[in-house]
């Protein structure tokens, strides 16, 4: 089951976030969320949820 974790207002920032959570070594997806605003969902496994949360921190609060 995908968790959302995060919502990237622009596709650069929702890319940025992806790759540095997959650097990270976890498992990661980002899809649209409504195609007018270029909000993009950035989603892993609830599984993962608390590490992943941890990491995203530290990359949107550096």
């Amino acid at each position: 089951m995908w968790t959302v974790i995060y919502i990237a207002p622009t596709s650069k920032v929702a890319e940025m976030i992806k790759t540095r959570l997959t650097e990270e070594g976890f498992l990661v997806q980002s899809r649209p969320v409504n195609l007018s605003k270029q909000q993009y969902e950035i989603r892993v496994p609830s599984g993962e949820l608390e590490e992943v949360q941890e990491v995203l921190n530290s990359i949107l609060r550096p």
